[in-house]
């Protein structure tokens, strides 16, 4: 920013809009962190797995794309069988769906911007998690959340979506390198869960996700967990609109074959007006959390 507009800004619009920041940025916090579990924002160390000069540093820090990314994740995540049987076995997804979201985010937070102890923490506690995680699918087979070929999938899905919805909201024109570096970053993460195969580069990443495509599925239970993800879960009005807003955002980034199987819509009309406004929100919380 100049320097004589940094100096009208202090003097004249700053000071009135501090309140409306600290509101937004209030209302994001607990979103993200539940305070009831004694949780509070995570601070950025340059110590962590990645450093402030890592793409993930930047990709993970815009509120929006990570929330549209996630649900968009989750979304695709559902669609393997064994994903859902954990999510319907093991988990009060009626009750508290937006829970994992937020604990996803958590966990995102701490491996991204907190020190090399955190990460390694709610890695082996996540680990333990999974372990317990296991069950018998409709058509007689085993899961288990710790099988190494259960992971990629998850991990394929969220780091794909969080850097198509970066790309989408955030920076149109990130260049090829650097969406090879956060593929290569975040399969530290993937391999510290136990995940295998781990993509390290874009194409690698698009090969796995085709590589699974066939043992996808969308069911009655499908249909149901789905609903409930894409439950406003605010009485608030303003917080349901835009929760709506952000799961249109999010539905609107699966790749076209997922939105078929899930038998959702296919925004084309509105597209125009879903991006702009998504965008819309976008710049008020960056411009909020500056």
């Amino acid at each position: 920013m100049p320097p004589h507009i940094g100096i009208m800004t202090r003097e004249a619009p700053r000071a009135p809009a501090q309140p409306l920041k600290n509101a937004i940025t209030a209302r994001v916090v607990a979103l993200f962190n539940d305070r009831a579990r004694g949780e509070a924002p995570v601070r950025r160390r340059p110590d962590g797995i990645f450093g402030p000069r890592a793409v993930a540093w930047r990709v993970h820090g815009d509120v929006t794309s990570m929330m549209v990314g996630g649900i968009s994740s989750l979304l695709l995540q559902m669609l393997h069988p064994a994903v859902l049987a954990g999510v319907w076995d093991h988990s009060n997804f009626r009750e508290d769906l937006h829970g994992r979201l937020r604990r996803t985010a958590r966990f995102i937070a701490l491996t991204t911007y907190g020190g090399p102890e955190e990460a390694r923490a709610v890695i082996a506690r996540v680990r333990g998690i999974h372990e317990r995680v296991r069950g018998t699918l409709p058509d007689g087979s085993d899961y288990w959340a710790n099988d190494p070929a259960l992971l990629a999938w998850v991990h394929v899905t969220e780091t794909t979506s969080f850097l198509n919805a970066w790309r989408r909201y955030a920076e149109p024109g990130m260049s090829g390198a650097d969406q090879d570096r956060y593929f290569a970053e975040m399969a530290q993460v993937g391999e510290g869960l136990g995940a295998a195969p781990v993509p390290r580069d874009r194409v690698s990443a698009l090969r796995l996700l085709a590589r699974y495509r066939p043992q996808l599925r969308s069911d009655a239970r499908t249909r149901e967990v789905r609903g409930f993800l894409l439950r406003p879960a605010s009485t608030d009005p303003v917080a349901a609109a835009l929760q709506r807003l952000g799961n249109q955002a999010a539905i609107d980034l699966l790749p076209d074959w997922a939105r078929r199987q899930h038998g959702l819509p296919n925004p084309l009309l509105g597209r125009p007006l879903l991006r702009a406004s998504t965008l819309g929100v976008a710049g008020t919380l960056r411009w909020a959390f500056r």
